[in-house]
């Protein structure tokens, strides 16, 4: 369990800026779940959660989910399925539990930047964008390059689109970490294929997408899973191997365009 000397509830963002900057060992209170799971010690923890950023926001031409946007809302959020089809809600409810979801922030699962991640995964194929308080707005894709810095994860805004999704995934027990996980989205003829826990961060494949038509044929499929290989780098781990991993690649994305074009 991490340690704080002191806890402040932030009345406004500057008030939250002003006090990370104040000190190396002051933290913003996100992704606690998994913070909990450590032993730092910190000198002031900073809370969000009275800033109004628990919401999930319709502002005309797109939709704005503010960093404090519990993962159980993605879930269950009327608006987003209806704009964005099933790829959110099918990417966070295999998350360890409904409890945890109620819990966990989309903030603080993008911001970690961790390579597991489901959310950030399906997130990169709705053409996201984050918005920093010092940093301003950043494609998530960009913002995935960069290293964690002293800055804030406001909200993520996506666009409306025509979409139609999909997210798959191969896990060893149904709450489990996902063993790959991958993510796709079709906007009239153009795709976009994002696959994560490579076990590395979660990535767009762009060359694999591009092969693939409006309705793609058996070819088509097969290329893209052979392109997916060459185009990615996979690795081993606790969960797998670099080879099963690149057996799942194929399955999990001609999986997830049959899904879509069903």
């Amino acid at each position: 369990m991490f340690e704080l000397k002191e806890f402040i509830a932030a009345q406004s963002l500057d008030q939250a800026d002003e006090l990370l900057h104040r000190d190396k060992k002051n933290v913003i209170l996100g992704g606690l779940l998994w913070m909990r799971m450590g032993t730092r010690q910190f000198n002031t923890g900073i809370d969000l959660s009275g800033l109004g950023l628990h919401r999930i926001t319709d502002l005309g031409d797109h939709i704005e989910i503010g960093a404090m946007t519990p993962l159980r809302q993605l879930e269950i959020s009327r608006l987003l399925a209806d704009n964005f089809g099933p790829v959110l809600r099918d990417a966070v409810c295999h998350i360890v539990g409904v409890q945890f979801r109620n819990l966990a922030t989309v903030g603080g699962s993008v911001f970690s930047r961790f390579s597991f991640s489901d959310v950030i995964t399906a997130l990169l194929v709705l053409d996201t964008r984050v918005h920093l308080f010092r940093g301003g707005q950043i494609p998530l894709a960009d913002f995935l390059e960069t290293s964690p810095g002293r800055d804030i994860l406001v909200k993520l805004t996506i666009p409306k689109q025509d979409v139609d999704t999909a997210y798959v995934c191969q896990r060893k027990s149904a709450a489990d970490f996902p063993i790959l996980a991958a993510a796709l989205a079709r906007t009239g003829s153009a795709w976009k294929i994002a696959v994560g826990a490579r076990p590395s961060r979660a990535t767009l494949a762009p060359k694999t997408a591009g092969l693939l038509s409006e309705t793609p044929d058996k070819t088509q499929i097969d290329a893209a899973g052979n392109e997916i290989l060459r185009e990615l780098t996979f690795g081993g781990n606790g969960q797998g191997s670099r080879e099963y991993r690149e057996h799942l690649a194929r399955v999990l994305v001609k999986r997830g365009i049959q899904k879509i074009c069903s």
